[in-house]
């Protein structure tokens, strides 16, 4: 009964989120499952190490796919996500967790510069 309630719960999270909410949960999501891959890792778990590098490559290709192609900075931002790309499956195949730290900073930076310029966007609108 719990799990479903906070199932209910995630659900209605991401289905009354704004744009920029949702990119907060997917910067969030991914330093997440980096964290767990990392852990697996340490533990030798590689079938987890896998399926964690693999939701961190799944919330890559949805940034990347929800990038507006029209605005230059997506460039910017589809070059990086594309290279985090790159890096996670590198860590994944080489099983090499110094790579993932490097991963997990930039979500860290990503994720806490989109929360300052929601914080931003809030306090002028």
């Amino acid at each position: 009964m719990l799990q479903s309630a906070a199932q209910t719960y995630q659900t209605n999270q991401v289905t009354t989120a704004t744009p920029s909410e949702l990119t907060l949960m997917l910067y969030n999501g991914a330093i997440k499952f980096i964290k767990q891959a990392k852990s697996s890792l340490e533990d030798r778990n590689y079938a987890k190490t896998h399926e964690f590098c693999l939701k961190v490559q799944n919330i890559l290709y949805e940034l990347m796919s929800s990038l507006k192609k029209e605005y230059p900075i997506s460039l910017e931002f589809d070059r990086m996500y594309e290279y985090m790309l790159r890096r996670t499956v590198e860590a994944n195949i080489r099983k090499d967790i110094e790579i993932l730290n490097e991963v997990e900073d930039l979500f860290v930076q990503f994720r806490d510069t989109w929360k300052e310029a929601m914080t931003l966007a809030k306090s002028q609108g």
